[in-house]
């Protein structure tokens, strides 16, 4: 015989008449990106999904941690524990610029977290691709295989950001487009696994297009809409440069305009070299990350930096049960959420 035995039901009673009229939601703060589904599943009975493949590697969550600055003193804490996080619950990891690495390990420890994440997991290291482009036109790309050795990375990420070196007061100017110079280092190490990623602006279709002609591992939005280096620059610069040149950095393309982009190429082209997307640049929590990822016909999964770094720099607990919340959320949005048409 049925019996309740809700022991808590006046008190969450209470609770409910206390609350209600903080808990009132206006049509106007809706998302309408979703149809709510409440009849069509039960409650998932476990966090764990299915192990797909990425970059040529093994994930459980379809999260990304994408590339933060490095070389400060809070690299290590940093890197170590979202690296140690990434091994707990199957995601893979860029690491931020490694340009100091490349001639010197005194910062090596920072970055040094394979052992960490493990082998199943992809890690990728990061440098610009001014950085590439010295390298090439001085014979000196062993440097590159030397930092993947060191760093126990499965490939390189070159961040390609010529409108950051422009405004930034110590830039690199840039002799060749960032295209010739990936297609260089592509000639020059064809084994190197390579994902190519802007830095806060994201990518026009025809650089897109370009890019998935290439033998590339993987493309990486960093999309308009979170963190842009190029205003960033601009906030260090003096203040007649900031004001004249601010209007650069509005412009830009959105993860989900860049989403858009990349179908109507995967749909006018079934012959692309390259497959596998990071979805970042404004991506703010799991609901993004869902819509993004339902919107988009290819292979892919949605990073974050900012939202991982705050609770990176704190205790590992506090990063673990964040990371908990997100993947739940996640898991939540897909049971119960379809996209409007």
């Amino acid at each position: 015989m049925f019996q309740d035995v809700d022991q808590n039901a006046v008190h969450r009673k209470k609770d409910h008449i206390a609350l209600a009229f903080q808990s009132q939601v206006a049509a106007m703060q809706l998302d309408i990106r979703f149809n709510y589904e409440p009849l069509l599943s039960g409650h998932p009975q476990t966090t764990d999904f299915p192990e797909f493949s990425f970059l040529g590697k093994k994930m459980k969550q379809r999260i990304w941690i994408s590339s933060m600055t490095g070389g400060t003193e809070w690299a290590a804490k940093i890197n170590h524990n979202l690296a140690k996080a990434a091994g707990i619950y199957g995601f893979g990891m860029g690491l931020g610029s490694c340009r100091s690495l490349l001639t010197e390990d005194t910062h090596l420890a920072d970055f040094k977290v394979r052992d960490l994440m493990g082998d199943s997991l992809p890690l990728y290291a990061n440098l610009g691709v001014a950085q590439v482009d010295r390298l090439i036109d001085t014979n000196q790309l062993y440097l590159i295989s030397n930092l993947l050795n060191k760093l126990s990375a499965d490939g390189l990420m070159v961040h390609v950001n010529p409108m950051q070196e422009w405004l930034q007061p110590e830039g690199d100017r840039l002799t060749r487009s960032s295209l010739e110079i990936i297609s260089r280092l592509i000639d020059k190490l064809p084994e190197l696994k390579i994902v190519v990623k802007e830095v806060g602006q994201g990518m026009g279709p025809k650089s897109l297009e370009a890019l998935f002609q290439l033998p590339l591992q993987g493309i990486e939005f960093a999309a308009a809409g979170g963190t842009s280096f190029s205003l960033l620059e601009l906030h260090r610069s003096d203040v007649m440069q900031k004001e004249v040149f601010e209007p650069l950095a509005s412009v830009g393309h959105s993860a989900e305009e860049m989403v858009c982009f990349v179908n109507q190429i995967l749909q006018q082209n079934q012959e692309l070299n390259t497959k596998d997307i990071i979805i970042s640049g404004g991506v703010k929590n799991y609901l993004d990350g869902y819509y993004l990822l339902s919107k988009l016909n290819t292979n892919a999964v949605y990073g974050q930096a900012s939202a991982f770094l705050q609770y990176a720099q704190k205790d590992f607990d506090s990063l673990c049960e964040f990371i908990e919340l997100q993947i739940q959320g996640y898991q939540i949005a897909s049971t119960f959420f379809t996209l409007k048409i």
